[in-house]
Formats: C-alpha cells, structure tokens, sequence
C-alpha cells in the first residue's frame, strides 16, 4: 500500500505541474540574444539625443555641396564703392553726409576717369568762311566764350562752354538757339586722379542711392555705387 500511495502521490504532482507549465506560470528562460537586446534599450531622452546627433552629421557631410552664396546677404558685410569724385572737397561733402546717416566712410585715392561736365557745342561749318561767321555772329549774339577746338567725334567744332549745372547748360542752348543755331551737348569727362568712398554695409542695409549725395542744388553729378576693389587704393 505504500508503494501504491507514493505512485499515485508522483502522479499527482506531475499533473500539477503540466497544468501550471500549461498556464503559462512557469516562463522559460530567456536566450542570451534577449538578454543583450535588453541591455542595450535607451531612454526616449537618449533617443531623441542620438536622433539629433545624427541629423547634424548628416547636414555637416551634405555642407561641401550646398550653396556657396547662401547666407552672404545675411551674415556678411557688403562693401561698396561710391564715386568717382572730381575732388577731395567734393569726396569730403559727400563723406560727411554719410556719416550723419550713421555710416564710416573711407577715402581713397584712385586713377580713372571722371565726369567734368555736359559741354554745348556746334559743328563746325564745311568752309574756313563760314566758321567764321558762325564765330563772329555768336560773340555778337553774347556768347563770348565761344572757340574752335576738337570735337567729341573726329574734326572741329565749335565750343559754347563746358557746365557742371543743368540750368546753365540749359540756357546756354537756349541763347544759341535763339540765334539760329541747333547746338549739341555731350559728357565730357577726364583723365587723372578721382575720389572714391569706400563703406561696408551692415547686413540688412539697403544699397545706397548715389542721388542722396547730390551736394550743391542743381549741380550734375555722375557717381556710380559698386563693389570695392580686392585692394583698397590708398587712404586720404
């Protein structure tokens, strides 16, 4: 009987634990692969971390092939030429307009051509005669700064003066006209040393108005706004 007893007592327990395997209340071990898996879980905070280190390599790596103009309007300063002037009193007035509008000018000292005023002129009669007629009826007419001298194209004319105002050009066409001549005006411009005002923009000023500069009223004024050279000329 005892025998019996411990039999049914083994089988007893068996089924007890097949039934508790079978429930599921005796896991398995895990698998070393798990275990590594496992150890290797990152907070979302790291993940996060990780994801934007990552991102930043990848903009850094794609850097040599974007743009290479982008942001110079933005991050840079500009600098730019203002000019040329005749003179230094005339590049002086215009630095101390820019410096009352909150800019730092700089003088230099170039080589080049400058604008010395619009001059009136007549062409030159076909005969030596003729020339001469037309001489002598504008200096009774007034006009007694009138000569012969080499024109803006080939061969001679005949000067009526040479002005740095639109008004006086003006009228002088006008007192020509009235004595039955049709004069021409043209630039004319020289060869020698000119002014030029260097500035260096901050990014989010505007390019400036070479108009703004106009010193004396109604005087002409030929300036031009562009890049300043690699190699500044020399300060004044």
């Amino acid at each position: 009987m005892t025998l019996l007893k411990s039999i049914v007592v083994c089988l007893v327990l068996a089924n007890a634990g097949y039934f508790l395997w079978a429930r599921g209340i005796a896991k398995p071990a895990e698998s070393p692969a798990k275990i590594v898996a496992a150890a290797t879980l990152k907070l979302a905070s790291e993940s996060a971390v990780a994801a934007h280190v990552t991102s930043a390599d990848m903009g850094n790596s794609a850097a040599p092939h974007a743009d290479p103009d982008a942001g110079l309007l933005t991050n840079v300063n500009r600098c730019i030429s203002v000019g040329p002037f005749r003179d230094v009193s005339e590049a002086a007035r215009a630095a101390t307009t820019l410096r009352g509008s909150g800019y730092d000018p700089r003088q230099r000292v170039a080589d080049g051509d400058v604008w010395a005023g619009v001059w009136v002129y007549l062409p030159l009669p076909a005969s030596r005669a003729a020339g001469e007629q037309a001489l002598a009826k504008l200096k009774a007419g007034g006009i007694d700064d009138a000569l012969e001298m080499p024109g803006p194209n080939e061969g001679s004319v005949i000067s009526l003066g040479l002005y740095s105002e639109s008004k006086r050009a003006q009228a002088r066409v006008a007192q020509a006209q009235a004595l039955g001549f049709n004069p021409g005006i043209a630039d004319r411009k020289r060869t020698g040393n000119v002014y030029w005002i260097d500035i260096d923009l901050k990014p989010t000023d505007s390019l400036l108005n070479p108009a703004d500069l106009q010193g004396e009223s109604g005087r002409i004024v030929r300036l031009e706004v562009k890049s300043c050279p690699s190699v500044a000329g020399a300060a004044l």
